[in-house]
């Protein structure tokens, strides 16, 4: 999101809100501006917000929706960033190298980072931007490295539990690219959220376990999963049925 905004500071000034929302944002938290948009005659074009509204609350089809998440995720589907750039209708020629290689990194992580043939020092850099805009401390860095070290693994399956909320420290961490043992499907537990990354048969089973999840990346191959569930039997059983989907 934050080169999304970028791009539109630089060609549409003055034609967008971003309140600076966190990871999760919803469509309610800009009711009022989607509202005055479409009673204006415009077309409001809602960028990766969760939609929690009812039906009737307005017309979806007087809006653009780009987001590459969920039902719109995929290996063959645009990131939200191309998808903004097509919109602006910009040509060919300003699509940088970055910006190719920030969303190669949205759509499959560092494997569609090498895809593209990044260096290690584009790996590295790009990585480190993405958690510094995810809000991903030191601190919170260094409680990562010290769960990987506590981490277990169980057949295909590597679990981490965090004290923090902040998974992609730990998927980061984990990469060989990055330093890290490397890992085949990942569950990290966080105090109020779990999160997966791997295996896309994996994901759409988990995506049906949890309404209101949210899920992405190269899918139906690879990508990641992620839902707020506390401390519970909700979350035990879980758990306990991915173990044994994956543990063998």
């Amino acid at each position: 999101m934050a080169t999304i905004r970028s791009l539109l500071e630089a060609h549409a000034p003055g034609r967008f809100t971003d309140k600076g929302l966190a990871w999760g944002a919803r469509v309610s938290d800009y009711r009022d501006e989607i509202t005055a948009a479409l009673n204006r005659g415009e077309t409001p074009v809602l960028i990766e917000l969760a939609d929690d509204l009812p039906a009737d609350a307005f017309d979806r089809r007087a809006c653009v929706i780009v987001d590459h998440h969920g039902a719109r995720a995929g290996a063959d589907q645009p990131t939200s960033l191309e998808q903004v750039f097509a919109l602006l209708a910009l040509p060919a020629e300003a699509w940088t190298r970055e910006l190719a290689l920030i969303a190669a990194n949205d759509k499959d992580h560092i494997r569609g980072l090498r895809a593209l043939g990044a260096t290690g020092d584009e790996v590295r850099t790009i990585r480190a931007g993405d958690r510094r805009a995810q809000g991903v401390s030191e601190a919170e860095e260094a409680a990562a490295l010290a769960a990987i070290a506590q981490r277990q693994v169980i057949g295909r399956l590597t679990r981490v539990t965090l004290p923090h909320d902040r998974s992609t420290a730990v998927a980061d961490l984990l990469e060989p690219d990055l330093g890290g043992p490397g890992y085949a499907d990942l569950l990290v537990e966080m105090p109020t959220k779990l999160a997966f990354f791997g295996d896309g048969a994996t994901i759409t089973w988990l995506a049906a376990e949890v309404p209101g999840s949210w899920c992405g990346g190269a899918l139906p191959a690879r990508g990641f999963w992620g839902t707020v569930l506390p401390l519970g039997d909700e979350r035990d059983r879980l758990i306990t049925a991915l173990i044994t989907r994956l543990g063998d």
